[in-house]
């Protein structure tokens, strides 16, 4: 691979952008390069006052949209409103999340970290995806994150009712969801001969709010892990996601991460490595597990 910086990022002038969550952290720092680039950037946050502060700092074509990815009702209403405003989308970029949560359940009776990161982005990402399937170049692009190697996707128990809730583990199997989401989502698009392609990628260790909810010994370990090997702010983990974003030579299926080893710090530039290992039968399976209970499924109808 080239050596790759925000530079390479391109024109994206008359490109419509929605990214999840961009009102803070890595999610802001990309939604500020892409605007400056030239694209409208749609911030579609849970909090749409502190959204339409970004945006307002942004400038340019920035606009907010309410969107909480733990309410099925919240995403078909934000899914309608950017359908309505938006004729094509040509990148959605799959960002917003949480981590390590109190047991807890979504609007929709979803474990908290499951229902938040890969549910509610699984149902978003499907209402919106007949906005991007004849335009050239689209493409939809997770946030996952390293932590998805430590975890397991329990089909039969998806939501911790019958393992003990463990913050860590939940988290994990999030992030892995995140991944097999996009990959088979990717498989799906291409025997659709649809034109959008689905990427993922892991941002590295990124001080952010993101570990708003970790505590105790927990905290104190992360914070030391983000100092030592992580990124060294909002911006370098924005870097990655920029690159799965806009890389011209990015394939379906990809997967980018930082460069180090392990990858939790860029040491020079984001780059493309092979797709992480994963059971095709688990993405089918979390796939059909996921339609079923959010009422969604691929190329879905808002």
């Amino acid at each position: 691979m080239q050596p790759w910086t925000t530079a390479d990022v391109g024109n994206h002038t008359g490109r419509t952008v929605v990214i999840t969550g961009a009102n803070t952290g890595i999610g802001l720092q990309t939604a500020k390069v892409l605007a400056d680039r030239g694209a409208t950037v749609v911030l579609a946050c849970r909090d749409e006052h502190r959204a339409a502060r970004a945006a307002s700092e942004i400038g340019g074509s920035a606009l907010a949209h309410r969107l909480d990815l733990a309410s099925l009702e919240s995403i078909r209403a934000a899914a309608r409103r950017i359908r309505d405003e938006y004729p094509r989308v040509d990148l959605l970029i799959a960002n917003a999340g949480v981590m390590m949560t109190p047991a807890g359940l979504t609007a929709d009776g979803f474990e908290r970290q499951l229902g938040t990161n890969h549910l509610g982005h699984f149902a978003f990402v499907n209402l919106l995806l007949d906005r991007m399937v004849d335009v050239p170049g689209s493409r939809v692009v997770v946030v996952s994150s390293s932590a998805n190697r430590r975890g397991e996707v329990a089909i039969e128990d998806l939501h911790f009712r019958q393992r003990k809730y463990r913050p860590i583990p939940a988290y994990a199997q999030s992030k892995l969801a995140n991944l097999l989401f996009t990959l088979e989502l990717n498989e799906r698009l291409a025997a659709a001969g649809a034109e959008t392609v689905a990427v993922a990628l892991e941002p590295g260790v990124t001080p952010t709010d993101l570990a708003r909810h970790v505590r105790g010994a927990t905290r104190l370990a992360t914070l030391a892990i983000t100092k030592l090997f992580g990124q060294p702010n909002a911006a370098a983990g924005a870097a990655v996601v920029l690159r799965a974003a806009t890389d011209p030579q990015a394939r379906g299926g990809d997967y980018y991460a930082p460069d180090g080893r392990p990858p939790l710090r860029a040491r020079g530039n984001p780059i493309r490595v092979d797709p992480l290992a994963t059971d095709a039968a688990t993405q089918r399976a979390l796939w059909t597990e996921s339609a079923r209970l959010t009422g969604v499924d691929f190329l879905a109808r808002a």
